[in-house]
């Protein structure tokens, strides 16, 4: 559980204005990011600099984005609204991914500004981002997931207790998605408070809310479920079909092709990609998506 009076902050939950500010992957420039996100771009570029996002170069050497690095930037963000200096929260982000086991994005972990300390939780575990510190001591050993200084997380029967409740409570909120769509969006919401951290349940809300129409809200659900798991089809397929409704062409086009090379049989993805590869009139590409998808009519957006 966290603290009284913590506010954690994973990129993808808070949103201003009633818009998301994060955008496919590969889609924004440095100026673009910091415009959608209120940050100054040389901010943007001393996370560059620092080894801290995945940017890549463009066909013009312009620096591109991914969807963790959006995610990333918008915790840095927060902090900085914390009034945390620019220059810890980057000491802050170095140090915590020194502690993560290899290929754990940092955009997956929380953080809080605890007055003036800065303070990161993954899953139990709870730690002074600056200085390693545990503060609440579940152990001191080595985990097997490689993280250091590792807080070791023992599951005791009252963890594993609600657990298995946050299993049976989303399995009601999926039976209760046809019937009684409100039921359920208000059952997700209960999940995600108590597990913001539970992928699934991002991805189920945010097809709930795009049901709605609102699409904003659920394009930042869908990305959310993507920092948290990135290799999560069905959440790059489903945000596919939420930038399609916002006629977002190129970066719908970039989600079914992510969704695509997660999962190579996604019939939806290759139908849906095909379309609007015959939209843009790249026939040919499109004639091989149709063939690789056998499916007569559009798909909706599906939970997992």
């Amino acid at each position: 559980m966290r603290a009284a009076g913590d506010r954690w902050y994973t990129g993808g939950a808070v949103r201003e204005g009633g818009k998301t500010s994060k955008q496919a992957a590969g889609g924004l420039s440095v100026r673009e990011v910091a415009a959608r996100l209120g940050l100054g771009e040389g901010f943007v570029r001393s996370m560059v600099r620092g080894g801290l996002l995945e940017a890549t170069r463009g066909p013009g050497g312009q620096l591109r984005f991914s969807f963790r690095d959006l995610v990333l930037l918008r915790t840095a963000k927060q902090l900085l609204d914390s009034r945390i200096p620019a220059a810890r929260i980057r000491k802050a982000l170095r140090n915590v991914r020194s502690f993560l086991p290899e290929g754990r994005p940092l955009s997956g972990v929380a953080f809080a500004a605890d007055g003036r300390a800065l303070v990161v939780r993954d899953g139990a575990a709870r730690w002074n981002a600056e200085s390693g510190q545990v503060l609440f001591d579940f152990g001191s050993r080595g985990s097997d997931d490689g993280l250091v200084p590792p807080p070791k997380v023992v599951k005791a029967p009252a963890l594993v207790k609600a657990e298995k409740e946050l299993e049976r409570a989303f399995e009601r909120a999926c039976a209760l998605e046809d019937l009684h769509p409100g039921f359920a969006e208000t059952a997700y919401r209960r999940i995600l408070e108590r597990a913001p951290h539970f992928a699934d349940a991002h991805v189920n809300l945010g097809r709930v809310l795009q049901q709605k129409g609102q699409a904003a809200e659920a394009e930042a659900h869908y990305l959310t479920a993507l920092a948290l798991d990135p290799d999560d089809a069905t959440a790059c397929f489903n945000l596919g079909t939420v930038l399609e409704d916002q006629e977002r062409w190129e970066e719908a086009m970039q989600a079914y092709a992510r969704a695509i090379a997660l999962d190579a049989e996604f019939a939806d993805a290759h139908f849906n990609l095909a379309r609007l590869y015959e939209r843009t009139g790249q026939k040919t590409a499109a004639l091989r998506h149709f063939k690789d998808s056998g499916r007569p009519t559009p798909p909706k957006p599906r939970s997992p």
